[in-house]
């Protein structure tokens, strides 16, 4: 999943490098980058219930997943606001979309 979704920021950045230069481009990665770091840290999250076959516990733990995901992605993206004047908001959002569309694509192709 992760691959995808930095393979779909990638492409984003690309465009937006070609179309509006590089702050944009930037802006664009740094988006997508947000939504990657967000599922890396859901992810140790719902990993920590791997031997629980607990129906509840484990979408427990998924709903805590979920969350900690949303929190990483607002923070980083205040962060990012406030830090890169340049900032191109078009392209941070179309970064950010990019790689939370395959995010979804990718978990309705997972088997469980």
């Amino acid at each position: 999943m992760l691959k995808i979704q930095l393979v779909a920021t990638l492409a984003v950045a690309v465009a937006a490098l070609i179309i509006s230069g590089l702050n944009a481009s930037v802006s664009a990665m740094l988006g997508g980058a947000s939504v990657l770091l967000g599922a890396l840290a859901a992810m140790a999250i719902a990993k920590r219930s791997t031997s629980n076959e607990d129906p509840t516990a484990i979408l427990v733990n998924l709903l805590k997943a979920e969350a900690v995901k949303i929190l990483v992605i607002i923070i980083l993206l205040v962060i990012i606001f406030n830090m890169y004047k340049q900032l191109v908001p078009f392209a941070l959002i179309a970064g950010l979309a990019a790689a939370a569309l395959f995010s979804g694509a990718a978990l309705s192709k997972l088997k469980v």
